[in-house]
This record gives structure tokens, C-alpha cells and sequence, in this order.
């Protein structure tokens, strides 16, 4: 009896503190009772790390009377109340001179309008329960802005006195927000990143190219006797291009809500409900929300998209791609692109001339809306195949696609269903689906229809034709996909008879996560490198060791690729004895593996380690900064006879803990033997005379261009050959594409938009030259970089924003000569870059609705001195008597 007694007694206790705490949920209104509270909010934009010239923005500050309307009999927490604007205030947030502000010489009236002024002076009601807010009652016919302004300001009512973590709306939107009570005091403090809004914006699926954001808010409520004394709100929000840092803004959005007295108010109206209440004190009172409405913004006084386009035409014609004038200029052409209609656009395409429409072409499908695919798709006419040029461009566009939809991917199967005029089109089509599919995979669309349907197309596509160009084409396509699906396909045909199937196969399954790399396909690469079914071609067999050394190799496979050394081929012996060094040098994830195999001083001996050749593999840093690291890789083998086999260069960035392929040109050549009288060395003895260039840019595998194939193709362009190299890509890339909009807590709005904008040539060229027994490979890089980043306020009658920037532009140029007319033969490897200008802009801009608009900005250059990165010190030696004999 005294246990149950006791527990009896507990619990009788627990529930009087349950109803003791309930009693307390939020802020308590007295009847008859006018708060008088002063209100400000401050917006301020600037640079991450500030700027001497002060902060953009503005202060709005008011006076606010707060009153209770009605309480639920039942309940003193669910309550409506009151609050009424006036005195409103509008000033710089940072002190200028006149002739620099904006505002200078204005009022309020004269900024807001009569209309706006007297709408934010209306007086609004807000329901609440239990400290938080119910229901948001206003105009419907009020300007958003209005409303938002107003729904700031409430969101400093709501609060609750006992610490806990939950989920709530308010202007923000809907947010998980964790609360901590002390004694007169309630910090609140919201987690930005579960805020969930209607208005979405999109983002770069690569996070090396892409943009982060930090965000905080936190409120401080001061309680007496259970209501607000005063509420100080910080929030902020930082922006930064992850791989240029410096490349950054801030949003800092201050709100404070003090309480400056009290008066005799008016009394509770009567009533059984709110609903009712709020129809007997007006009407045309409405419930209009809590979370903010979409902003209609209209840009007075700005150029059409024809005008704009008459202003940067200049910009974009081609002697002009390797300035930082024709990327800003191709990014101000897409964001005008995107405010447009598919009629202006088409206008825009037809007036542009026979030089500036691939530029055109590449702006307006990167605008990637609805409107510009249309434009696009009427534009071109793919049985034409005169105008491959701009197709190529439109699919090339397509598979660099920030934010791809289902839609864009539709359209491409559609031209992929029906009649191309240019087989190699057909191939670009098919090959770009395959990188869309994988971009659209990343966001978690994969299920789409039209995914599903292009998946089972390129999953089945390279057993379903047996024409050589069509196989590869689909292996293409799935080497771009990355689809887990294509992986025991790719193993199939890792083990062909075609060589270039083998070779497409296994730089495919290279690009997987090695999580995927299972022990059947690591049975079938190692097959294909120690040759244990049938004879493979060098370039198949360094690919697989490619395959097996970026796999997370086993003790037993790196001692069996070592002691595989001495017993192939002269050049691949010495290839991949520079791979193996390579790894060791560059302390790459096998290095580890590596030195333990080579503890065994079977593999690790002076017979193995001493072969002597011109083939070699090297990897080096471009580019080391907290933001990004750049290396790059450069692999070269060669046939026994001294003609080159394949060269490979790779560049890779890795920022915020991803890794982005920026660049691979692969070069191939095969079957040149008899034109020196040599003998080919073993698998390659039938081999069809041809070269050959591929290139991957940002991830996406492009359609591999043909230098010559066949011996009589070979033999004409061995009489023209100009030495001029052939062009591989060409044009203009959305590389950085990040939208959203911020909501903040006092009701404003803050846009923000970064964009990267890349101009850029690669082009490649193989010249032979009997008479002197020499052989050169270019590859020539060319471009042009620019990045902007816009964070602006519009509240449709005053406008702030800043702009933070930087541009370069950087040629970095690859270049082999090999003379062939002596065993080892000389082989001279260099890798340039050219000096280079980097650029650094920061604007801030300010605008009223009457038309008055100031802009300010300020500027930083630098030059990068060129420099020629370093190779093995046997590559310097080699060049040294490549140079020497050439006087």
C-alpha cells in the first residue's frame, strides 16, 4: 500500500508539471493590454571576407504595436493577435557618401510607393497556439513583398520555453529547429539545411565544379514573466565555388524586436472561434499562409534577348574563344536565354551568322528550359547531314548538361529513332545518351520511363549489331553511363578478338567505383593482361594492367604483373616497369601493395628493373591549394620499332572530397610499321594501318576522331598533311550551373546565382616524316575561363546585390617527338603552359523602382608565369639529344 501510495503521488506530481509546463508553451498576451515594440531588420551582402568599402544592403526599421484579439476560453495559449506597422524607415545599412547611395535624397514614400507603404501599415492578425504560429491572416490583394515582411516579423513571435528539438513553419518554410531554455531565456536556433520551401533551384552534379553553403540562424528570445522583452535573430548564409574559394559571398540578415513600453489596450473581441473572429473585425481578412509566396520580378529597362545579342555577337566569333570576353559573355547570353520565349530564341539563331551560330548553338542548349529545347530541336534538322557542326555542338552541349531532365533525354532518343543524316552523329547521339543517363541516375531518377527505356537500348545495344562502328558506339554509351548493369557486359567484352572493343571495355570498367570491381571481372583483366586464353595488342594488355593496378589489386596479382616484366614485349617491358616506379613515386592507393610484393627479390631484381625502352608513365602535381588539387598523368608506349602505340594524358581535380576526370586525349596508332620496313611486334602482325584520336571532357566520353585508317588513307594524308593539327573540341561549356533561391527569416528573399563559363579548343595532330625517320603528337589546349557568382535582394521596389568573379585564360600544349632512325630510338616528351592572367572582380549594385541605380566595382590582376612541367629526369636526357640532333 505505501509502494502504491508513493507511486500514485509521483505520478499526480509528473502530470501537475506536465500541466505546469503546457501552461508555459509560448508567449501570453494580457487582455487590455498594447505592446509597444521597435523593430529593424538589416540585410547586408558582401564578399566572404568583407570588403573595405563597406557591405550592400539596406535597414528597414519600424515601430509595432502588438494586442491580443481573442483567447479559447479553454485554453490560454491559443490565441489571436494584432500587430500594426508604422514609422517604417528605409536607410543604407553601411555609412557611403551621398553621390554612393542609392537612397540619398529619398523617403520612405517615395521608395515604397503610397500602395506599398499603406499595405505594410495595414494592420495583420497571427494565430497562435501553444507558442506556435497557426495561421497568418492578411490580404490577398497585397504585394508578396508585403506579406513576406510581415510574416518576418512574426517569426519572432513564435518560441517555446522548454528545450527540445522539433519541426515547425515559418517563413523559412517548414524546418526541424532545436530549442534550449534557461531561466529568462530561450536560444532557437534552426537548421537550415531541412528547410523545405516551393521554390527549388538546381546545381552542378560534380561538387569540383560546383558550389557550397553554410548557413546558421539562431534567435535569442529575452523572456519576464513568460513574454518577449526583446528577440535578436542572426542568420547568415556563405557561398562559395569549391574549387576558387576566394570566389565567394555572404548574406547576413539581422533582425531585432525590442520591447519599448505598454499602454492601456483594446479589449478581447467575442467570439467562439477564430475563423469567426477574424470575419467579424474584416472580411477580407484571409489566411494567406505562413510559409513565403514566389516572387514575381520584372527587370525594368533591360534588353531583349535580340539586343542582348546584338551587344555580345562580337565576343563570340571565333577568333575571340581564347579570351576571357567570349565565357562572360556566352553566360550573360544564357541567362537571357532563359527569361525568353522559343520565338526569341529561334530569332536569335536565324540572325546569328555562319561563324557565331555554333557559339549561339552552345548557349542556348545549355540554357537547358523547355523553350530552348524546343527552339533547338526546330532548328536543327538532323537528316541533314551538311550541318553536323552545329548538331555535334547541340549533343556535345547536351552531355555537359548541368541539370539534365527525362525531357532532354527523350528528345535525343527520338533523334536516335529516327532517320540521321551523318553516321557520325548517329554515334555522338547515342554515345551522349549513355552521360545523360548517368547524370540523371546521380539524382536519383534512374526508374524514369524514358531512362529505363535508353538503359535497356545501350545495355543491349553492343550484342545486337555486328558492324564494328555500332559496337563501339554502344560501349561508348556505357562507358559513359557508369550503369552497374554494363559491368559483366564490359568484362565480356574486355576478352574480344577486336582490339578496340577490349580497349573501350576495359577503360570503362577503370571508371568504376572500385567497390564494383568483383572477383570475376578481376579474373577476366588478368586473363587479357598475361595473354592466358589467346595474343592481345599492347595497348589492350597496358589497359588491363591499368584496370588491375586502380582496383585495389591482391599480394598475388601485383607479383604476377611484376614478374610478368622481362618476359613481354621490348617497349612494354619498359612501360610497365615506369608504371610500377610511377606508383612508387606518386604514393598512389596500390603503392602500399606494391612495396610489400617487392620485397621478393624474385620480382624485385636487377634483370627486371634495368630494361631499357622510350615507353614510360608519369603522374605530377599541376596544382596544389586548400580549394583544389590538379595532377595529371601522361602515359606513352610504343611499338618495338619506335612508332608511337598510344599516348595518354589525363588531368584530375579533386576538391571537397570528390574527384572530377577534367581531361583525357588518348592517342592511338597502329599498323604504321611497314612504312619504315619494320616488323611488328607479336598479336599485331595484321593490324590495319590507323590513328586516331579520343578525348573525355568533364566525364563525358566524346566520339573518338579518325586521323586516317587504311593504308591508302594513310598514304593520302602523308602527302597532305599540313602539320596543322585536327580539331577535337571546340566550343563553349556550362561547367559551374548553381541556382537557388534563400528564403530568410525576416521575409526578404535572396537570390543566388553562380555560373562557370569555359571557352575551349583541344585539338591533336600526328606528322611522320620518312625522310628524316621522325615522328611528332600534339595535343594543343586551349581556353578561357570565367566564373560569377550573383547574390541579389529584389523587392521589386529597391534592388542590392553583389557579384564576385574571376576569369583566366591558359593554353597548356603536350608534345612527343620520337626519331626513329636508331634502337633505343629518342623519344623527347614535353608538357607546357604558357603564362597566364588571373582576375579577380567584386560589384555591388543598388536600384529603386523609380530607375535610379548605382554600381561599384573593384578589380585584381596577376600573372602566372608559364612553365613546362617536369618529367623523369631520363625524359630531360632524352630531350637534351632530341634538341642536339636537330642542329
Amino acid at each position: 500500500m505505501f509502494s502504491l501510495a508513493v507511486f500514485l503521488l509521483c505520478a499526480a506530481t509528473s502530470v501537475a508539471a506536465s500541466a505546469k509546463g503546457a501552461a508555459a508553451a509560448g508567449p501570453r498576451l494580457n487582455n487590455n493590454q498594447l505592446y509597444k515594440f521597435s523593430y529593424t531588420t538589416e540585410l547586408l551582402l558582401d564578399k566572404a571576407r568583407g570588403s573595405k568599402e563597406g557591405s550592400a544592403g539596406y535597414r528597414i526599421s519600424s515601430d509595432v504595436n502588438i494586442n491580443l484579439v481573442w483567447r479559447d476560453p479553454s485554453n490560454k495559449d491559443d490565441q489571436l493577435i494584432q500587430l500594426a506597422i508604422s514609422n517604417v524607415q528605409i536607410e543604407p545599412v553601411s555609412q557611403r557618401p551621398d553621390r554612393n547611395s542609392v537612397l540619398h535624397g529619398s523617403t520612405t514614400e517615395s521608395i515604397l510607393g503610397k500602395t506599398k507603404l499603406a499595405a505594410l501599415t495595414k494592420p495583420f492578425l497571427v494565430h497562435l497556439k501553444n507558442g506556435k504560429t497557426k495561421a497568418f491572416y492578411s490580404y490577398w490583394a497585397e504585394p508578396a513583398t508585403i506579406k513576406n515582411l510581415k510574416r518576418g516579423i512574426t517569426s519572432l513571435l513564435q518560441f517555446q520555453i522548454h528545450t527540445g528539438k522539433v519541426v515547425e513553419s515559418d517563413v523559412s518554410g517548414r524546418c526541424t529547429v532545436q530549442y534550449q531554455a534557461t531561466e529568462g531565456q530561450v536560444t532557437r536556433t534552426k537548421i537550415l539545411e531541412t528547410c523545405k520551401t516551393s521554390e527549388t533551384g538546381f546545381t552542378t552534379h560534380s561538387m569540383v565544379l560546383g558550389v557550397s553553403r553554410k548557413s546558421s540562424s539562431v534567435t535569442v528570445f529575452k523572456l519576464e514573466d513568460g513574454f518577449i522583452q526583446s528577440a535578436v535573430a542572426e542568420e547568415t548564409h556563405s557561398l562559395a565555388v569549391n574549387a576558387h574559394r576566394s570566389t565567394a559571398a555572404k548574406i547576413v540578415s539581422r533582425q531585432t524586436l525590442l520591447l519599448v513600453g505598454k499602454e492601456a489596450g483594446p479589449l478581447e473581441v467575442a467570439g467562439k472561434d477564430v475563423s469567426g473572429v477574424v470575419k467579424s473585425i474584416d472580411g477580407k481578412l484571409a489566411a494567406v499562409g505562413i510559409v513565403p509566396e514566389k516572387l514575381k520580378t520584372q527587370c525594368k529597362g533591360c534588353p531583349s534577348l535580340f539586343e542582348h545579342w546584338q551587344a555580345v555577337k562580337k565576343q563570340l566569333e571565333p577568333a575571340s574563344l581564347s579570351k576571357a570576353t567570349a565565357p562572360r559573355s556566352f553566360l550573360g547570353l544564357v541567362q537571357s536565354i532563359r527569361k525568353a520565349s522559343k520565338d526569341d530564341i529561334l530569332k536569335v539563331l536565324k540572325s546569328a551568322s555562319k561563324t557565331t551560330l555554333p557559339q549561339v548553338v552552345d548557349a542556348v542548349t545549355s540554357s537547358q528550359t523547355p523553350a530552348s529545347l524546343d527552339a533547338m530541336l526546330e532548328f536543327l534538322n538532323f537528316t541533314d547531314g551538311k550541318s553536323f557542326v552545329l548538331q555535334e555542338r547541340f549533343l556535345y552541349a547536351c552531355g555537359f548538361a548541368s541539370h539534365p531532365n527525362e525531357r532532354m533525354l527523350q528528345a535525343l532518343l527520338n533523334i536516335a529513332k529516327g532517320k540521321i543524316g551523318s553516321t557520325d552523329i548517329k554515334e555522338s547521339v547515342v554515345i551522349i545518351m549513355g552521360a545523360l543517363v548517368r547524370k540523371l541516375c546521380l539524382k536519383g531518377s534512374c526508374d524514369l520511363p524514358t531512362v529505363v527505356q535508353v538503359k535497356k537500348m545501350i545495355l543491349e545495344g553492343p550484342e545486337s549489331t555486328q558492324v564494328d562502328s555500332e559496337v563501339q558506339m554502344y560501349l561508348l554509351a556505357l562507358k559513359n553511363s557508369l550503369l552497374p548493369e554494363a559491368i559483366p557486359i564490359l568484362t565480356k567484352f574486355a576478352e574480344s578478338e577486336v582490339g578496340s572493343y577490349s580497349t573501350i571495355a576495359l577503360t570503362a570498367l577503370e571508371r568504376y567505383d572500385v567497390s564494383l570491381i568483383n572477383p570475376k571481372v578481376k579474373q577476366t583483366v588478368n586473363r587479357v593482361y598475361h595473354q592466358n586464353r589467346r595474343i592481345y595488342e599492347k595497348n589492350v594488355r597496358a589497359a588491363a594492367a591499368d584496370v588491375i593496378l586502380s582496383s585495389n589489386p591482391s599480394y598475388i596479382e601485383v607479383k604476377n604483373l611484376l614478374l610478368s616484366i622481362g618476359n613481354l614485349p621490348h617497349e612494354m617491358n619498359k612501360y610497365m616497369l615506369s608504371k610500377i616506379q610511377d606508383i612508387l613515386r606518386f604514393q598512389m592507393p596500390a603503392s602500399k601493395i606494391v612495396r610489400k610484393a617487392l620485397e621478393d627479390m624474385i620480382s624485385h631484381n636487377y634483370d627486371r628493373f634495368a630494361k631499357v625502352g622510350s615507353s614510360s608513365a608519369f603522374s605530377g602535381f599541376m596544382a596544389q591549394s586548400p580549394d583544389v588539387t590538379s595532377t595529371y598523368s601522361l602515359d606513352i608506349l610504343y611499338s618495338g620499332s619506335g612508332i608511337l602505340r598510344r599516348s595518354n594524358m589525363n588531368i584530375y581535380g579533386s576538391s571537397q572530397g570528390s574527384m572530377l576526370h577534367g581531361l583525357q586525349v588518348a592517342i592511338e596508332a597502329q599498323g604504321l610499321e611497314s612504312l619504315i620496313a619494320a616488323t611488328p611486334d607479336e598479336g599485331e602482325e595484321d593490324l590495319e594501318s590507323f590513328a586516331g584520336m579520343s578525348a573525355l571532357l568533364f566525364d563525358v566520353q566524346l566520339r573518338p576522331v579518325t586521323f586516317f585508317k587504311g593504308y591508302s588513307d594513310l598514304m593520302a594524308k602523308m602527302f597532305s598533311m599540313t602539320g596543322e593539327p585536327m580539331n577535337v573540341v571546340k566550343g563553349l561549356i556550362l561547367l559551374t550551373d548553381h541556382s537557388e533561391v534563400i528564403q530568410l527569416q525576416s521575409g526578404l528573399k535572396a537570390s543566388a546565382e553562380f555560373q562557370g563559363g569555359l571557352a575551349i579548343d583541344i585539338s591533336g595532330g600526328m606528322e611522320i616524316s620518312l625522310w628524316y625517320r621522325e615522328s611528332k603528337t600534339s595535343v594543343n589546349n586551349r581556353g578561357a575561363l570565367v566564373v560569377t557568382g550573383n547574390v541579389t535582394v529584389d523587392m521589386d521596389f529597391l534592388r542590392t546585390g553583389v557579384e564576385v568573379s574571376f576569369e583566366t585564360e591558359a593554353s597548356l600544349d603536350f608534345i612527343t617527338t620520337v626519331q626513329f632512325s636508331e634502337y633505343p630510338f629518342l623519344v623527347c616528351m614535353q608538357m607546357d603552359k604558357a603564362g597566364f592572367p588571373v582576375s579577380d572582380y567584386f560589384a555591388r549594385y543598388d536600384s529603386v523602382s523609380s530607375g535610379k541605380s548605382i554600381t561599384s566595382r573593384k578589380g585584381k590582376k596577376q600573372h602566372v608565369p608559364g612553365s613546362e612541367f617536369p618529367l623523369h629526369q631520363e625524359n630531360s636526357n632524352m630531350c637534351k639529344r632530341v634538341f642536339e640532333s636537330s642542329w
